[in-house]
């Protein structure tokens, strides 16, 4: 992005009231609703499956928690590293086709893992094992170029002059389908009573996972139907010179990535550290309420993880209105500084559901603050075109975060909260919070030498 496009950006913002701004997002594209239709489906099929993957993986599938860590931080390790090349698809073949793509992929996946669990129903462990790793590769990829794409098409199909908000809502939007997949998964597994005698349908963890496939069958279904070619290229708002990236190489694209801005690198991978605890969410926290607290509480287990994206449906867009003149920076350091911070109400006490809520919802508060600030940085540092190989790069470090967090996690949980025997959560929570803080203290202590970098490239 040159100079000009950065002042008329930074003018843009500055005359357009918050008024005008909704209005504008509201009355968005054909195309950014449609993209938004597969981001909530997506919200409740992926995280339908990730939120109760571990207990699969462990209950029905028959593996070691060992394993159990290892298999789950290798699927959310190789999504974020599929995300990496999935940017350049999106970039390449544009936001229909890839989204096309990685809902293939992704419904293929979902009905392999669906039947995982009966091998080991039937004596065969090991049929098991093999079919969730073929579908832990197929649904890493589909949500690796997934990702990617619903990022470019905020950009492309909505007016640059509300790309906060616009970012907001995608973060928001998934987060709405993650609220809805905590309110009806708990009624689809369980047959525990929840409204009057009305008792839940009793299918088990299984049963979530096909329903999960249902969702994304039919999402698909949607978008071959009404996204047409037709519409993408009606609804688009932002210029894209299409024979220059179709004429560009991988090599090319590769080498336009901004690998040797140091600042933006360590940027990004400061952050690391405090996205560790993100990874806890689906690690560690379901094995962490199911042996630590009592039956009728990880009965409800979905509805506790549910205040996460509750709050952040509402939140994120709600901050991201008032904060819109905040530099993205102050943001970070804020948000980081939270989520940090409200981790060590689970350090030093007995387990306890009150505190255990507020923990959940001030998190929340924190990820509010600063999650779609960041995808909006990135996304106003890529040049129109090549979206979605920026956003690749800049989740190659919550990667890191979820692959290595999966290779301890398991064990972690082996010593500290073991199924049988003595065990002490408090310790284990305190070493995760010291391992967060690193984030926004690095934040605070390179804050100038960052910023001062980004001046450079406006200049």
């Amino acid at each position: 992005m040159n100079e000009q496009e950065q002042t008329e950006k930074k003018e843009s913002k500055t005359k357009t009231s918050l008024k005008e701004e909704l209005k504008i997002i509201f009355s968005s594209s054909r195309a950014f609703w449609l993209v938004n239709l597969v981001n909530f489906a997506e919200g409740v099929a992926y995280f339908g499956i990730l939120t109760l993957l571990t207990l699969y993986l462990g209950g029905s599938v028959g593996m070691s928690d060992a394993m159990t860590g290892v298999s789950v931080s290798t699927f959310t390790g190789l999504v974020t590293l599929f995300m990496f090349g999935g940017g350049f698809v999106s970039d390449k073949y544009g936001v229909r086709n890839a989204l096309t793509i990685s809902l293939l992929l992704l419904f293929g996946g979902r009905v392999l893992l669906g039947f995982a669990g009966v091998p080991a129903q039937m004596g065969s462990p090991v049929v098991g094992y093999v079919m969730s790793w073929a579908a832990i590769i197929l649904m890493a990829l589909g949500s690796g170029i997934l990702q990617p794409a619903l990022y470019a098409g905020a950009k492309e199909y909505t007016n640059p002059k509300v790309s906060a908000i616009a970012f907001s809502f995608i973060y928001a939007i998934m987060n709405l389908g993650i609220v809805f997949e905590n309110f009806i998964s708990p009624f689809i597994r369980t047959n525990e009573p929840f409204i009057g005698n009305i008792h839940g349908l009793g299918w088990g963890i299984m049963g979530v996972f096909l329903t999960c496939t249902a969702i994304t069958g039919l999402v698909l279904l949607a978008h071959i139907t009404f996204f047409t070619k037709k519409t993408e290229q009606q609804c688009r708002l932002v210029v894209i010179n299409e024979e220059e990236n179709k004429n560009k190489t991988w090599k090319q694209r590769f080498a336009q990535m901004p690998f040797r801005d140091m600042r933006f690198m360590w940027f990004i991978f400061i952050l690391l550290p405090v996205q560790t605890l993100f990874a806890h969410q689906f690690l560690t926290m379901p094995d962490y309420i199911f042996r630590v607290f009592p039956a009728e509480v990880a009965a409800k287990f979905e509805w506790i993880n549910g205040i996460n994206p509750f709050i952040i449906v509402f939140c994120v867009p709600l901050i991201a209105m008032l904060t819109r003149n905040v530099s993205v920076f102050k943001m970070l350091i804020i948000g980081t500084s939270i989520s940090a911070a409200t981790t060590f109400l689970l350090v030093g006490h007995r387990p306890d559901l009150t505190l255990l809520i507020l923990y959940v919802i001030i998190f929340s508060l924190g990820e509010a603050a600063w999650s779609s600030r960041f995808y909006e940085y990135v996304g106003d540092l890529a040049p129109a075109g090549q979206v979605g190989a920026y956003m690749g790069l800049a989740g190659l470090p919550w990667f890191l975060a979820k692959f290595t967090t999966g290779l301890y996690s398991g064990f972690m949980l082996s010593y500290f909260i073991p199924r049988e025997g003595a065990q002490n959560p408090g310790e284990m929570w305190l070493i995760y919070a010291l391992i967060a803080c690193i984030s926004p203290l690095g934040l605070l202590l390179t804050r100038k030498w960052i910023e001062g970098g980004k001046q450079q490239k406006s200049a």
